[in-house]
């Protein structure tokens, strides 16, 4: 019989949306990759889930995203990107494919995992409603460890924003590793990169 640790898995993700008001936010782009407690994908690289969002005809963007992230809402309105129920549904599948159909029991269902996650997890259930009723309510947030790693440690803390540190502490191959702080897939890289980070610097405490 398996123990409870060796049946949880992680769901790395992560979104951008319109606005930081997240009553008023639409998604922009949604990151997925499905892991087991160790970090090793369930699925291989080229199967990650990287999905660019439609943004709706006369839907504006605040003015911190039309600034820092002008590629991306470009992109959203062109034909790269997809509906929003279509990303639900390929969200849901890439689900399927990775660990099966829906379990029940709770011991069973995956764990939303990444940095300040109850953001995403508030984006998934208003608009990936088949996605976001598939996983455990317990969420696993780095930003927690990131917390007690500075507050009781007061450790170095990690920088995400460093690509040549999220590829250092990457647990697959380091060339995967590109891009910058604020696209969903990186950040999600990122948050991975992070969890390595402060495993490995407890080992040495």
């Amino acid at each position: 019989m398996k123990k409870k640790d060796e049946i949880t898995i992680y769901l790395w993700f992560d979104t951008e949306f319109t606005s930081l008001e997240l009553e008023q936010a639409q998604l922009l782009q949604v990151a997925l990759i499905i892991t087991d407690t160790k970090l090793n994908r369930l699925l291989s690289p080229d199967q990650d889930l990287n999905l660019i969002v439609k943004l709706e005809d006369g839907k504006e963007v605040s003015p911190w995203v039309a600034e820092n992230l002008p590629d991306l809402v470009v992109a959203c309105q062109s034909s790269r990107a997809f509906d929003v129920m279509d990303v639900d549904t390929r969200l849901t599948s890439y689900l399927d494919e990775a660990i099966g159909l829906f379990q029940k029991d709770v011991e069973c269902q995956p764990v939303l995992a990444g940095n300040s996650v109850h953001a995403d997890l508030s984006t998934a259930q208003k608009f990936l409603p088949k996605f976001s009723g598939r996983f455990h309510y317990r969420l696993f947030d780095v930003s927690t460890l990131k917390q007690e790693w500075k507050h009781w440690f007061s450790g170095e803390e990690f920088d995400k924003d460093s690509p040549d540190l999220v590829k250092k502490y990457f647990p697959e191959s380091k060339d995967e590793v590109e891009g910058r702080a604020h696209d969903a897939y990186y950040d999600i890289l990122a948050s991975m990169a992070e969890l390595n980070f402060y495993r490995s610097q407890l080992k040495k405490i």
